[in-house]
C-alpha cells in the first residue's frame, strides 16, 4: 500500500468536497428528516460509488493515453472552463 498516495488522495478529495453541493444536500436532508444516520450512510455510499467509478474511469483512460497526453488534456479542459467562466455571457435578463 502506498501510504503517501493514500494520504494525498484523502486530502485532495476531502478538501474538494468541503462546501460542495453534495455536502449542502446532506445538510439539508439531515436537517429536514428524522434519520440523520440514514442520510449519512446514503451520502457516504454515494461518495464511495462516485469515487470508485472515477478510479475505474481514470484507470481505463490511463491505459489508452500516456501521462503527458492526460496532463495536456486536463490542462486544456481546465483552461477552457476558465475562459468560459470569464467570458461575458450574452444572456439577456
Amino acid at each position: 500500500m502506498d501510504w503517501q498516495l493514500l494520504g494525498l488522495s484523502f486530502i485532495t478529495v476531502f478538501l474538494a468536497e468541503i462546501g460542495d453541493k453534495s455536502q449542502l444536500a446532506a445538510i439539508a436532508l439531515s436537517g429536514s428528516l428524522q434519520s440523520p444516520r440514514a442520510v449519512f450512510l446514503g451520502a457516504v455510499s454515494a461518495l464511495l460509488l462516485a469515487s470508485f467509478l472515477g478510479v475505474l474511469a481514470g484507470g481505463g483512460v490511463a491505459q489508452l493515453f500516456s501521462i503527458r497526453v492526460l496532463k495536456a488534456i486536463a490542462a486544456i479542459g481546465f483552461a477552457l472552463m476558465a475562459v468560459r467562466l470569464l467570458w461575458p455571457s450574452d444572456a439577456k435578463n
